[in-house]
C-alpha cells in the first residue's frame, strides 16, 4: 500500500496532510516517508529468506543522514562511492564492516580513510582498474593492514535502460572486462597486503526486466568457477542493484521475483556463496515526493504553462534524463471535470527547466502540486544554479514530521566565497 494517498480528497504522506506540510515548511520541499523506506528495504531482505545475504543501500540515491540512520536501524549495509559518503554512513550509525566501497576514482585519501575506519576497515573495496589495485596494495602496506578487495567485473550485458545509467556494457568506464578481471584476481592473490574477498558487478539502473540480471549473474558465476580452478576462492558475490521502480505505470518484477532470479542462476551453476545487493532507487525512489506550489498560470496560443516554485536545480532528472515523474494536485480536483493539458515549468532561466510536459490537470495559481517518485536521485543531484537555495527535506513518521535538512539561505550560498582587495 502506498504511503502517499488521498483522504477525503486531500493528499497525505502517511498520516500527515500535504497542505499542513506546506504551511509548516513552505515550498518547494522534499517529503519522505519512513514507512516507505522500511517497507522497500524489508521486501528485499525478506525475499532472501534464510539465504546468506546483505542488503547494501546505495547511498548515492539519497544520502541524508537521517535516512541512512533509518536504514542502519534495520541492520542495513551500505554501498558508497566517495569518502564523503563513507563519513555520512558512519555519522548515521552505520557499521563499517557492512560498507562496500565502489567507484572508479578512489583517491589515496579515500582509500586510507576506508582502511582505517571501524575495527578493521570497510567490508570490501571494489576495484575497477589494475592501477587502483596497485594503489591499494601500496597504501595497505604503508598502514600495515590487509585490504579486503573485490574486482568489479564488467559482464558486457545490455541493461536496456537509459544510456546515462547503463554501466555494464563494454564501452562503459566501469569495471574490468572478464579477461582483465581474471588477470587482476591473479595479481591480487599474490599481493601481501590484499585479501581477495568478493566479485562484484553492476549493470545499470532503472532496469525493468529480469533477463539482464540473469545474464550478468550467469557470467559472474562462470568466472567464479574459473577462478576456483586457479586456486582463488571468492567469499561473497556483490551483484549490484538496478531494479527499477514504477514512474509511469511500468510493469515491474517484484522484489521476490528479482531475488529468486538471482538465486536460480547461482543454483544452476552450483554456487552457494553469500550475496550482497546494492539497491538504491528501489528503496528510496517511491519513498519521497517533491511538493511545489503554482506561482503563475500562463496561457499562450499553443501551450498552457503552470509555473511552479520548484525548478531544475531542485529536481534535475527531467532535464538531465528526460525522466518522467507523475505530477498530481494535492487537492483532488478530478471531480471538477475541467482539466486541461499543462506544461509544468520552473523559475530557472533555462528552456530545459521543465518538470513535466502535456500533463492533464485541473490547476490554478496557488495550487499545491506533488511531483511523485522523487525520493532517489533527486535532492542529491540538486544545485544552487541561479543562486537558488536548495529546499528542505522533511521526514514523515506516522502522524509526525521532522525537518532533516534545513532550507538553505543566502548566507549558505556564499559561505565559502570571499571578497578580495583588488588593485584599481
Amino acid at each position: 500500500m502506498s504511503v502517499f494517498n488521498y483522504r477525503n480528497g486531500v493528499l497525505h504522506a502517511e498520516d500527515v496532510a500535504m497542505p499542513s506540510l506546506a504551511a509548516d515548511y513552505a515550498t518547494p520541499c522534499y517529503i519522505y516517508s519512513r514507512a516507505a523506506f522500511e517497507q522497500h528495504w524489508r521486501a528485499l531482505d525478506e525475499a532472501f529468506h534464510d539465504y546468506p545475504h546483505l542488503i547494501c543501500y546505495a547511498v548515492k540515491a539519497n544520502s541524508n543522514i537521517a535516512i541512512l540512520n533509518v536504514l542502519a536501524r534495520l541492520g542495513s549495509g551500505f554501498d558508497i562511492v566517495s569518502g564523503g559518503e563513507l563519513q555520512r554512513v558512519l555519522a548515521a550509525g552505520g557499521d563499517a564492516d557492512k560498507i562496500v566501497f565502489s567507484g572508479v576514482a578512489k583517491s589515496e585519501e579515500e582509500i586510507r580513510m576506508a582502511l582505517q575506519c571501524g575495527e578493521s576497515g570497510v567490508r570490501c573495496l571494489n576495484i575497477e582498474s589494475h592501477e587502483e589495485l596497485e594503489r591499494i596494495q601500496y597504501i595497505a602496506a604503508d598502514l600495515n593492514v590487509t585490504a579486503r578487495i573485490g574486482i568489479r567485473v564488467n559482464p558486457d550485458v545490455d541493461a536496456r535502460t537509459h544510456p546515462y545509467i547503463a554501466t555494464g556494457l563494454e564501452t562503459a568506464k566501469f569495471g574490468l572486462a572478464v579477461p582483465a578481471a581474471l588477470d587482476a584476481y591473479k595479481a591480487a592473490s599474490k599481493m601481501p597486503n590484499v585479501s581477495v574477498h568478493s566479485m562484484a558487478c553492476h549493470i545499470g539502473s532503472q532496469i525493468t526486466e529480469l533477463q539482464p540480471f540473469a545474464d550478468a549473474v550467469a557470467r559472474i558465476a562462470e568466472l567464479v568457477l574459473e577462478l576456483s580452478e586457479h586456486g582463488i576462492a571468492i567469499q561473497q558475490l556483490d551483484l549490484g542493484g538496478g531494479l527499477g521502480i514504477d514512474y509511469q505505470g511500468e510493469s515491474l518484477p517484484s522484489a521476490q521475483a528479482y531475488v529468486d532470479n538471482i538465486l536460480k542462476q547461482l543454483r544452476d551453476h552450483d554456487i552457494n556463496l553469500p550475496v550482497a545487493i546494492e539497491p538504491g532507487r528501489f528503496i528510496a525512489g517511491n519513498a519521497g515526493v517533491l511538493l511545489t506550489q503554482v506561482e503563475y498560470i500562463k496561457r499562450t496560443e499553443r501551450k498552457n504553462f503552470a509555473i511552479v516554485d520548484a525548478g531544475m536545480n531542485d529536481l534535475m532528472r527531467p532535464s538531465l534524463y528526460q525522466a518522467f515523474h507523475r505530477i498530481s494536485t494535492v487537492i483532488d480536483r478530478a471531480q471538477h471535470n475541467n482539466s486541461e493539458q499543462w506544461e509544468i515549468v520552473g523559475p530557472v532561466c533555462e528552456s530545459a527547466d521543465v518538470l513535466g510536459t502535456e500533463r492533464e490537470l485541473s490547476v490554478t495559481a496557488g495550487d499545491l502540486l506533488c511531483v511523485e517518485s522523487a525520493g532517489a536521485y533527486s535532492f542529491v543531484m540538486s544545485s544552487n544554479y541561479n543562486s537558488r537555495p536548495r529546499p528542505p527535506e522533511i521526514l514523515v513518521d506516522g502522524g509526525s514530521s521532522h525537518i532533516i535538512r534545513e532550507r538553505e539561505v543566502f548566507t549558505d550560498l556564499v559561505s565559502g566565497e570571499r571578497l578580495v582587495e583588488l588593485d584599481n
